[in-house]
């Protein structure tokens, strides 16, 4: 049978493969060596390769829900093999999350999910969770948008935690051989911003035009 969602996109194939011929030439000859590893939400929204302009072979990703990294001691075999390969096959210098606004993860900590027909995805949710109890717990009389940003703020800087967690993790941090970086992108506001250890705040970064 053929495959028309495939089909459908050949024209954009084409100039894909057209304007990368050369790059992508040199990461199959020479083989990838990404300047991060990318933890994003899987939203269809979020498009890190056009919001950062970024080449082939230029980062290595990971996409989960809500942009999610369970703590070294909980954590499952698949998030586990990708900071692995990142760090100590690839040894990428930095690695970035990336969390958004608008984000259905964070928005579904204010719903029931059903355990009996979403149990995994609920199992997830409880990973997230302790951003909402931090916000709620610490910050009062927000507006619901303010507590939303809040919370998918938190929820990065807690992933960033977890990260650290993990002890080839750990010693590549003290090595100074990695860097770890927070960024939120503000959906309706369309812009970044990133997470500043210092202030412990989050510092936008506004879009010029």
């Amino acid at each position: 049978m053929r495959d028309d969602f495939l089909l459908k996109t050949q024209p954009a194939q084409n100039d894909f493969f057209a304007a990368n011929k050369e790059k992508l030439k040199s990461v199959f000859t020479h083989g990838q060596k990404p300047q991060a590893l990318f933890i994003g939400c899987s939203d269809s929204r979020v498009m890190p390769e056009q919001m950062l302009g970024l080449d082939p072979g230029d980062m290595f990703m990971l996409r989960n829900i809500a942009n999610t990294v369970p703590p070294y001691v909980q954590t499952e075999i698949g998030i586990i093999s990708v900071l692995e390969y990142a760090v100590l096959i690839l040894q990428v210098p930095h690695i970035i999350v990336c969390g958004h606004t608008d984000c259905g993860g964070i928005l579904g900590l204010d719903k029931h999910v059903d355990m009996g027909t979403s149990p995994a995805l609920s199992r997830w949710l409880d990973i997230v969770r302790p951003a909402q109890r931090d916000v709620d717990f610490t910050m009062r009389d927000l507006t619901p948008e303010e507590r939303h940003i809040a919370i998918v703020e938190r929820h990065v800087i807690n992933q960033l935690r977890n990260i650290e967690s993990y002890p080839f993790i750990q010693q590549a941090l003290t090595s100074s051989k990695l860097t770890l970086h927070g960024w939120v992108f503000y959906l309706e506001q369309q812009h970044l911003g990133y997470y500043d250890s210092d202030s412990d705040q989050f510092q936008m970064v506004v879009n010029s035009n």
